[in-house]
């Protein structure tokens, strides 16, 4: 299993990081940034590239992009959806044995008075690195008349002869036949396989200076209590960012509403922290465009082994 971050800050840049390097900071391979003038495509073992317009065509004949599809074309499909309507959204807990997905679809909620199981034959594709593996017979609405499904996907022990492993990403391929305009739509997300149970992300500010935002986890080991709110102390997360600085979110200039990431509710296993980004941290300054690091280390995973988790942001 490899590190998975839910919610990642892609920014703009005249000089953008290689897509390998910007996958192993854990960017998704859908929100890969790539330089002016080049177009984002995934191949046919699941890695991405930046490539020219006249390279696109040239891959696509000779049959070496991922189901001939160029993920720029995917990605315009997907902004053309209100999120609302319909959307994939990932449960932090992946492993290297299930990952959890939930599909927001209202079309698929015909039976307003009760709970929808509805067959995913058709409707979903499921890949490892470009190759097909098989998915879960059906999915499950979440209660009476959400539209919001729960599907949980087995992954194979080996793929193409070999054990999976952590550069493995698991692309989920929704194929909406009606959305709300009527027409056919593709849904795509990648999911990094993970070592860790634990996840961050963050939400809101933007990680402006002054600005507050959430720091978030998915951290079922600390979920001790399943019928109170558990804690995490701000000292297990440390701050790193340009200039030499080194902290943790214990750092009073945080300015935290809580000396702890509380669970969000009993039973969980989500913790939230509100944080601010200072000017100057121990006498060191913060620039707009720094870029920075949340580290929380796992050291309690499935796999046994310490595992660092990394939010990766840049100061707003």
């Amino acid at each position: 299993m490899t590190i998975t971050i839910l919610s990642m800050m892609s920014f703009a840049n005249a000089d953008m990081e290689s897509p390998k390097k910007q996958l192993k900071n854990g960017i998704l391979v859908e929100e890969i940034q790539c330089n002016t003038g080049l177009e984002l495509v995934i191949r046919n073992n699941g890695t991405p590239a930046c490539v020219k317009p006249e390279t696109v065509e040239k891959m696509h004949q000779r049959g070496m992009l991922f189901n001939s599809i160029k993920f720029t074309d995917l990605q315009k499909e997907i902004r053309t959806v209100p999120a609302s309507e319909k959307e994939i959204e990932t449960v932090p807990a992946s492993s290297m044995s299930i990952v959890n997905f939930y599909i927001t679809d209202h079309d698929l909620n015909v039976a307003h008075g009760g709970v929808e199981v509805i067959p995913i034959q058709g409707l979903f594709e499921f890949t490892i690195d470009g190759i097909a593996i098989d998915g879960p017979k059906n999915m499950i609405e979440t209660g009476q008349d959400t539209g919001k499904f729960y599907i949980k996907l087995k992954l194979p022990d080996t793929i193409d002869g070999r054990k999976l492993n952590q550069n493995d990403i698991v692309l989920i391929k929704y194929l909406d036949n009606s959305d709300h305009s009527g027409d056919k739509r593709v849904l795509v997300k990648s999911i990094p396989l993970t070592k860790t149970f634990a996840n961050i992300e963050s939400s809101g500010g933007g990680s402006r200076i002054g600005h507050e935002f959430v720091v978030r986890i998915y951290e079922p080991d600390a979920n001790r209590d399943s019928k109170d709110e558990d804690k995490i102390s701000l000292s297990k997360l440390e701050f790193r960012g340009e200039g030499g600085i080194r902290t943790t979110l214990a750092n009073p200039r945080f300015d935290a509403n809580s000396a702890y990431l509380i669970e969000t509710g009993p039973n969980t296993s989500t913790f939230e922290v509100m944080i601010k980004i200072p000017r100057e941290i121990d006498g060191k300054p913060v620039h707009i465009g720094d870029k920075y690091e949340i580290r929380y280390i796992d050291r309690s995973t499935p796999s046994n082994t310490d595992e660092k988790i990394i939010l990766n942001g840049r100061i707003g």
